[in-house]
């Protein structure tokens, strides 16, 4: 199965080099670039792509935008380019859809990699994106709002420990590791957390966690538990794209 991808960035030689790199895979074709948010959403209006690449600032329609558009009125999923020491639009964008983060400078196999992963349905949420969110999530009196525990009452014990995972940006092999258990019972407490909150992928489950106020930031800029939780296992500390 071939995927299909649009890519859009104003930039016009960080639009070309990413569409090169991709195109040059022989599971993936780029349909279209985009040099604005607005020529993106028409792109994925007409084309129906598989995976939108958007960079988060672009002139007429940013990628925020852009990205709510195509998350509302299609099938695509989208992967947002940023860079994070100036980019300040990160928690929208996750709320906005976005199923994914790709540093500006990504490495060509990261890049490859991220658009496989989030056409197969699944998204892309690194530690330094998590990081990010939490800071951003952090800074908004708005969001801070008392914990909603009733809303995960209908998850399970170790349903909650993989969603406490889940927005500390674990894999699904790193959380089997913490968990002591296979990485098909992960994908089955996953799956069943997603299932019972209504989430859409793995960052909106991030969001719901600390929404939730099942986790709370910790000094050193990462997650933690809320409140104690007993016989949990410790996980990696340094764990890799989700």
């Amino acid at each position: 199965m071939t995927i299909r991808v649009v890519v859009a960035d104003d930039q016009e030689l960080v639009r070309s080099g990413f569409a090169m790199i991709l195109d040059a895979q022989p599971d993936i074709e780029v349909l279209a670039e985009a040099g604005d948010g607005a020529q993106a959403l028409d792109a994925v209006r007409r084309l129906r792509p598989d995976v939108a690449l958007l960079d988060i600032r672009m002139p007429v329609m940013d990628g925020i935008e852009s990205c709510r558009a195509i998350s509302a009125q299609t099938a695509c999923r989208t992967v947002m380019l940023t860079t994070f020491d100036s980019d300040e639009y990160v928690y929208e964008a996750l709320h906005a859809g976005a199923s994914g983060f790709l540093l500006k400078d990504v490495r060509r196999d990261d890049l490859v990699h991220a658009v496989r992963v989030v056409a197969a349905g699944d998204s892309l949420l690194a530690p330094s994106v998590a990081r990010r969110l939490i800071a951003e999530y952090t800074s908004r009196p708005a969001v801070r709002s008392a914990p909603e525990p009733e809303r995960l009452a209908a998850l399970t014990a170790r349903e909650r420990e993989t969603l406490l995972h889940l927005a500390r940006g674990l894999s699904n092999a790193e959380i089997a590791a913490a968990l002591v258990v296979s990485e098909h019972t992960v994908k089955t407490h996953v799956g069943n957390v997603l299932s019972k909150l209504g989430l859409r992928d793995r960052i909106q489950a991030v969001i719901c966690a600390y929404e939730t106020g099942l986790v709370a930031p910790s000094p050193e800029g990462g997650a933690a538990p809320s409140s104690p939780a007993r016989g949990r296992r410790p996980p990696p500390q340094d764990p890799s794209v989700g």
